[in-house]
C-alpha cells in the first residue's frame, strides 16, 4: 500500500507540474486545450473511499488553480468529475462486482468499457471548466468547439498516458 500511495503521489506531482508548465500554455489550433492532471483522479481505484476522492479532486483543481489564475475553475469542475466517476464507471461496466478493486485502465477493462469512461469524465471536466470560464451563452458555438477539440485532445493524450503507465493490476 506505502508503494502505491507514493506512485500516485509522484504521478499527481507529475501531471499537475506537465498541466501548469506545459498544457495551459498550448492552444491546438486555437481550440483545443490538453488537459492531463485530471488522469490521476481517472485511475484511482475504485475501491478508494469516495470522501478521499473528492477530496483528492478538490486539491488536485486547487493546485492547478493556483498555479494558473483561474479561480475555483479546476477544482470546482475536478471535485464533480470526482463525484462522478464511481457511477460512470457503473454505467459502462454494469456489474458491482467489478467495480470492487479495479484501478481503471485499458488493460484493466479492455479498450471500449475504458475509452467510455474516459472520454465521458473527460467530457464533463471539459464542460464544466470551459462553461465557468466562458459564463455566458453568447460564444456558445466558441464554447462547443473548445469542450469538443479540448474532449478529444485530452482523451487521446490520456489514453497515451495510460499506455505509459502499464498499469496491468487490480487492486
Amino acid at each position: 500500500m506505502p508503494q502505491s500511495i507514493l506512485r500516485y503521489a509522484i504521478l499527481l506531482v507529475v501531471l499537475i507540474l506537465a498541466q501548469v508548465l506545459i498544457c495551459n500554455h498550448i492552444m491546438l489550433f486555437g481550440v483545443a486545450m490538453p488537459i492531463v492532471f485530471i488522469y490521476f483522479l481517472l485511475t484511482l481505484p475504485m475501491s478508494t473511499n469516495p470522501k478521499l476522492v473528492l477530496t483528492l479532486g478538490f486539491l488536485s483543481g486547487f493546485l492547478v488553480d493556483l498555479f494558473a489564475d483561474t479561480p475555483g475553475v479546476n477544482a470546482l469542475s475536478c471535485t464533480v468529475i470526482a463525484g462522478l466517476r464511481r457511477p460512470v464507471f457503473h454505467l459502462y461496466s454494469g456489474n458491482d462486482e467489478m467495480l470492487a478493486g479495479v484501478i481503471p485502465s485499458i488493460s484493466s477493462l479492455g479498450f471500449a468499457i475504458y475509452a467510455k469512461y474516459l472520454v465521458s469524465l473527460v467530457f464533463l471536466y471539459c464542460l464544466m471548466s470551459f462553461s465557468l470560464e466562458y459564463f455566458t451563452f453568447a460564444y456558445f458555438g466558441q464554447m462547443t468547439g473548445k469542450v469538443l477539440a479540448s474532449t478529444l485532445l485530452s482523451s487521446l493524450l490520456l489514453a497515451g498516458i495510460d499506455g505509459l503507465t502499464g498499469v496491468k493490476h487490480r487492486a
